[in-house]
């Protein structure tokens, strides 16, 4: 059991100095699933051990678009999203990285898209404000020349993927109790015992959080649970006459994809548009969306395929088409090019996958694409049912809207 006597809260914790391959939680994996494992962890003066079988943060956690999109999410997401936003505020402070509290600009370029924001307006009264064509184009950035209106969501966030989660692995590794393995690949898990290429480790409890990986370790239990990889496409590119563009930027197939958004009633006709104006768009399941780093440069994308095993060669024409729809959001002829990737994350069913394979091992992913927006409050959850000595399992959603905080 893990041991929860220690003193909580990020100062002036009570470490207990356990031997040098054992501690009171073994945590597989360095993504912000992982790290928000071993941040909770922390919080409460156990001894962490973090394994990870690159020598960095290479993952989902750097290859998205540094969004926190909490307010368009529904359900236990929603849940899940709001208590991350409190630990990315927390953690930007402790660990020295940029938090931006910019919100989000949800862009409405068709009447129907309007429909859909009015309507989740008003679902959500104080979450999201409405804005005319005129305010949305000038917070977007946009120059298109079609917006009609558009929504502001104030609680969202911001970081920068590519120092935000090795920021949070920098700090958590100057915290006493904390032990990280970097380039140790973990070839089994038992109980209570984890077989990795430098020996073993073994743990009072351990949390595997290997994304789309689980199936490395857990074939049947990923096949049981409908795991899947998710392959996108992004690209890095220059800010259009340097202009700034402080929020994170959504548009109509945004709205198609995170659940307080699709899940409204109005949601239909807009599907229903594009799947006869731009099939080819629900095609690749692109999320036009776009999000700027503190260097300026644009992130944008993305496309979503889903696959048992990842395919190494990427199509010219999927960055053509994501180019070429992001340059008519903002109202430019072309938009040069600094960098393209490939970014691979977990899909399933269900939004999240929390399973314990056997006692004292729990597996924990975010499947929907959503972990920067809600891993920090899965990982409190599950760290908080394992001290308490429960079988972790996803929490159950609210029943009533949260006030906005």
């Amino acid at each position: 059991m893990v041991n929860s006597c220690a003193s909580s809260g990020w100062h002036g914790t009570v470490v207990v100095m356990s031997s040098a391959n054992h501690s009171d939680l073994l945590v597989v994996g360095s993504g912000i699933v992982g790290l928000g494992h071993a941040v909770e962890a922390v919080r409460r003066g156990l001894t962490v051990t973090l394994v990870e079988r690159e020598d960095r943060v290479v993952g989902a956690s750097v290859r998205n678009f540094g969004h926190s999109c909490a307010t368009a999410q529904a359900g236990v997401a929603l849940d899940l999203a709001r208590a991350s936003r409190e630990r990315w505020l927390e953690l930007g402070r402790h660990a020295g990285f940029w938090v931006g509290t910019t919100g989000t600009v949800v862009v409405a370029r068709a009447d129907d898209e309007l429909v859909l924001l009015r309507e989740f307006a008003d679902a959500r009264p104080g979450e999201a404000c409405l804005l005319d064509a005129a305010e949305t184009a000038a917070r977007a950035g946009s120059g298109a020349t079609d917006v009609v209106g558009g929504a502001f969501l104030d609680r969202d966030l911001r970081v920068d993927p590519r120092t935000a989660a090795p920021a949070i692995a920098r700090w958590l590794a100057a915290q006493p109790g904390v032990t990280f393995r970097w380039s140790t690949n973990v070839q089994g898990v038992e109980p209570g015992r984890v077989r990795t290429s430098r020996g073993d480790l073994t743990a009072d409890q351990v949390v595997v959080c290997l994304g789309h990986d689980v199936d490395r370790l857990f074939p049947d239990l990923a096949e049981a649970a409908g795991v899947r990889r998710c392959r996108l496409h992004m690209l890095r590119v220059e800010a259009p006459g340097g202009r700034t563009i402080t929020p994170a930027v959504l548009t109509g197939l945004s709205m198609l994809r995170y659940s307080g958004l699709a899940d409204q009633s109005s949601a239909a006709p807009v599907r229903a548009r594009f799947a006869e104006q731009h099939p080819e768009l629900l095609d690749l399941h692109v999320n036009l969306m776009l999000t700027q780093r503190p260097d300026g440069d644009l992130l944008i994308g993305d496309t979503h395929e889903y696959v048992a095993s990842v395919d190494p060669f990427s199509d010219e024409r999927v960055d053509e088409l994501l180019l070429d729809q992001t340059a008519a959001l903002l109202g430019v002829s072309h938009l040069r090019v600094k960098e393209r990737w490939m970014g691979v994350y977990a899909s399933a069913r269900e939004e999240f996958l929390v399973a314990q394979p056997y006692a004292g091992t729990t597996v924990v992913s975010v499947t929907s694409g959503i972990g920067m927006t809600t891993g920090l409050g899965l990982s409190a959850h599950v760290l908080g049912q394992l001290v308490e000595g429960a079988v972790p399992t996803v929490p159950a959603p609210h029943l009533v809207p949260h006030p906005v905080p």
